[in-house]
């Protein structure tokens, strides 16, 4: 069998280039139009591997204090999404101060959802395109899968356009924790086999151990973190009603927003991005927005932007009302 002399060395590098990135030794262009949008398979196999690794539960068994720091990192992590990589760092909805926000985006990057300026700036670009050819994530235009979790695997997806986030780029420790991305859930991980292994040698009536601890706290917990959010691009534009008339699928749905913390009412949202409140009648069930209320009242953050009264008298409207989606 004889290899192809150019075929190789074309494949090798374009490996060690996709490595680079994923350590963030390579800076990466950026505010280009021009790159693929097909799925790059180089790229994807991390987000592949993590998924086989959930498989490791086989090997290392259930315990109810594995299953109980899963759901507990869930919880701080889609927190962590929800109220700061979108409703701060995408939409400005409250300030707070500048090491706050380090943490804050610091936990949401233990999500392994890259880092808070790429999230903001394709979520930025997504308001601005949504549902339109130049949507990278609409499921009218790219179908569920690509929606869902397709996009952010091709070239395009993984080159954040900067100039979404110009409010941001100012901030030197927020754009190193962009480019060095892997590093947070790197040390989750870890943390999730030291944790492990103390709470073994310590309290083994516990029944877990360092790679039972990884396998719930760290893999199984991300991927479930990873998908609850995409469903806020694929499913929250397909199944759920509208209550305004925005122009784009966005749908409210009660499901969905209990799943993501109040993520799901996300034709409010589409309707008026500007709020931290996304569930904006009281029988909205909001948990992000109940939480970030809490943090107010202890001084983590402030200046809250409500919604203002002429949206809900709007929606109260029958004209407002939408219809049923697609199906």
């Amino acid at each position: 069998m004889r290899l192809n002399s150019e075929s190789t060395p074309r494949g090798l590098d374009r490996i060690s280039h996709a490595v680079r990135q994923w350590s963030g030794l390579a800076a990466t262009p950026v505010d280009r139009d021009d790159l693929s949008e097909h799925v790059d398979w180089i790229r994807a196999i991390p987000f592949i591997l993590l998924h086989v690794a959930c498989l490791g539960v086989i090997w290392t068994g259930i315990s109810t204090t594995a299953v109980l720091v899963a759901i507990g990192l869930y919880l701080i992590r889609i927190f962590a999404i929800t109220g700061f990589y979108h409703r701060y760092f995408s939409h400005r909805t409250f300030r707070t101060s500048r090491w706050f926000q380090f943490v804050m985006a610091f936990v949401g990057a233990t999500s392994a959802q890259r880092g808070p300026l790429w999230w903001a700036a394709h979520h930025r670009h997504h308001h601005k395109e949504s549902d339109t050819e130049h949507d990278l994530h609409s499921p009218r235009q790219k179908g569920f899968l690509h929606s869902h979790c397709g996009w952010f695997l091709t070239q395009r997806g993984f080159h954040a356009p900067s100039k979404f986030t110009r409010d941001w780029n100012r901030y030197t420790e927020l754009v190193l924790l962009d480019r060095f991305c892997l590093i947070p859930p790197l040390i989750l991980a870890v943390g999730m086999f030291g944790l492990g292994a103390l709470l073994e040698a310590m309290a083994p009536g516990l029944g877990t151990g360092p790679w039972q601890m990884v396998v719930w706290g760290f893999c199984i917990s991300t991927v479930f973190t990873y998908h609850a959010t995409y469903t806020i691009n694929s499913l929250a534009h397909q199944f759920g009603r509208q209550r305004y008339h925005t122009g784009d699928d966005s749908r409210n749905n009660f499901l969905l927003a209990i799943l993501t913390l109040g993520e799901g009412w996300h034709n409010n949202h589409h309707h008026y991005p500007a709020s931290v409140r996304q569930g904006f009648y009281w029988y909205e069930i909001d948990l992000t927005y109940y939480v970030i209320v809490g943090m107010k009242s202890v001084g983590l953050v402030r200046d809250l932007r409500p919604v203002p009264e002429k949206i809900l008298e709007q929606g109260r409207q029958p004209s407002a009302a939408g219809t049923v989606p697609r199906t």
